[in-house]
């Protein structure tokens, strides 16, 4: 520490990002700063900190920072390098969903609306995102039965005439492609379809009523009871309309909330005059709000639709944010808070989105709890270092048959679903465990030594195998000679829950309900589900070929 200390002395006084390193060289934590020299400092002064963040300052071992010729620069590296390196100490957009949009490209001959996740700047127009009950494949049927337009990939550039599709045939498309529609014709209907799409749904809940009369009367009620659906969905997008905003109104919302150990953001999205969704996360792991909060707004935008409006409830540095999201969209963005009106009490709103997020969901899992297990287990197993990442691995099969094996991690006492790894086994014949064991965990030397993969390329403090003594000796002997023959290695046998290492050929047994043994037991347990799970679809796409 006092190393570090020293070396936080040196730092200069401009923009940059500092790169927070643990006692492997693994980066952990990637922040900006104005003030390079002010902000690391506060890492180290002896204050009271937020759990998260002091846990991360404990494993702190090194840093590197890199200057920057402004803060812009310094933020924009900072969002660049957080996505290339995903550390575990800063917030990030873990599910890695992009959430659809509905595209046309106006321009186009005879345009096509079709169902997309990422915006590109290409000239075509985008509505949503649609998530939750309006679902953007639904709506887009929706739009299909209404309005004939095509939804085929066909080029229109040959001269030749090609026969009418199925679509043609049962009205859902006017035919473009075999001149049964002229240009000007077509723009017209898609026209009509993004009005629809920007906030008007008179019309097509004409249509739509009409088609389901039609239907019903010629005893089509198949038909019928389909089109009774998408009306009941244009209609649940008629109800968010937000009384006293134009139609054409569009932005999004940003509201953080914040307790003394968590943190959280609600996401609302208004377009076309329409609240379309509201979303929570979690950004405990920020060591400052206001950072965490300008970081988090960043990373949202990773292939999504800026809009031209952003609204939040706290004062952030917003001429950061708007140049930033400006280069983004390719046009000026503008952020405010506001304080007064309709915009203001849906910020009000999103805030207690926010702040019932954090009660209802953080409140119920303690960090303490998790940070206590993992020390518990030190202790327990009397490891030299703090079991941050714990790796266990399982076999699963039918009679020696499509077998499989699974690597689950929990770091800091959390499952960290993104770095789970599965294996088909190669070399093994017949019903055997321990080699399956020694295979797995000799390709996982393999893939480490080789700093390929972002889940191998991590040195573990703690491997875990489901399986006795017998399992637990055969891996060690693979491992001889290794990468990780230093790393500390313990089995779980399921019946007494008996704790085998390789020190000691006597099993430790952990008390009963003890915060040591309810980790190792969620981690196992959690290695056989994944080991089985994959295990069944291999043996039903075996099966059915």
């Amino acid at each position: 520490m006092e190393q570090i200390k020293e070396k936080v002395k040196a730092l200069p006084r401009s923009s940059g990002v500092y790169i927070m390193k643990n006692n492997k060289g693994e980066i952990i934590y990637i922040g900006k700063a104005k003030i390079l020299k002010n902000r690391v400092s506060q890492y180290f002064q002896n204050s009271k900190k937020q759990i998260k963040v002091q846990t991360m300052v404990d494993n702190i071992a090194d840093f590197d920072y890199i200057l920057t010729p402004s803060e812009l620069d310094a933020f924009i590296l900072e969002n660049t390098l957080i996505k290339k390196h995903k550390p575990f100490f800063n917030i990030l957009l873990k599910d890695g969903k992009q959430y659809p949009y509905i595209r046309v490209n106006p321009h186009d001959d005879y345009p096509r609306f079709s169902v997309v996740r990422k915006v590109k700047t290409d000239g075509a127009r985008y509505f949503g995102p649609y998530f939750g009950k309006i679902n953007a494949y639904e709506l887009l049927k929706t739009l299909n039965s209404a309005y004939p337009v095509r939804t085929c990939n066909k080029e229109f550039k040959q001269k030749k005439k090609t026969r009418p599709c199925l679509n043609y045939s049962i009205g859902l498309c006017s035919g473009p492609c075999c001149d049964k529609i002229s240009k000007e014709d077509y723009k017209a209907i898609v026209s009509k379809a993004m009005g629809f799409l920007n906030g008007n749904e008179k019309e097509i809940l004409l249509v739509l009523e009409n088609k389901m009369n039609l239907a019903s009367e010629s005893e089509n009620f198949e038909t019928a009871i389909s089109l009774r659906n998408r009306i009941a969905m244009v209609k649940e997008l008629s109800n968010r309309a937000v009384v006293d905003l134009a139609k054409t109104a569009e932005f999004d919302i940003f509201s953080a909330q914040k307790t003394e150990n968590y943190a959280a953001v609600n996401v609302t999205i208004v377009r076309a005059g329409k609240l379309l969704s509201s979303q929570n996360f979690d950004i405990s792991q920020a060591s400052d709000l206001e950072e965490g909060f300008s970081s988090f707004i960043l990373q949202y935008y990773t292939n999504k639709l800026v809009p031209k409006n952003i609204l939040t409830n706290l004062i952030l540095d917003f001429n950061l944010l708007e140049n930033a999201l400006s280069v983004v969209k390719g046009a000026n963005v503008s952020f405010s808070v506001p304080e007064k009106g309709v915009k203001r009490k849906l910020v009000l709103m999103a805030e207690q989105n926010a702040k019932n997020f954090i009660e209802k969901e953080f409140l119920k899992e303690k960090d303490e709890t998790y940070l206590n297990m993992v020390k518990a287990l030190k202790v327990g197993l009397s490891l030299k270092d703090l079991p941050n990442r714990i790796e266990c691995y399982d076999i699963s099969h039918i009679s020696g048959t499509n077998k499989v094996g699974s690597m689950v991690v929990f770091a800091f006492g959390r499952a960290q679903n993104s770095d789970y790894r599965k294996f088909k086994i190669k070399t093994v014949e017949g019903n055997d465990d321990f080699a399956s064991l020694s295979e797995v965990l000799s390709r996982r030397v393999l893939e480490f030594d080789k700093q390929n993969d972002s889940s191998f390329k991590k040195r573990p403090d703690l491997l875990v195998i489901d399986g006795g003594k017998g399992q637990l000796s055969s891996v060690v002997q693979a491992l001889k000679g290794t990468s990780f023959e230093d790393v500390p290695i313990i089995s779980l046998a399921k019946k007494f829950e008996e704790v085998y290492t390789k020190s000691s050929p006597n099993p430790i047994i952990f008390k009963q309900g003890s915060g040591e043994l309810r980790l190792l037991q969620n981690i196992r347990d959690e290695a056989h589900r994944f080991a089985i799970t994959f295990h069944r679809t291999l043996r039903s796409k075996t099966m059915l070929s």
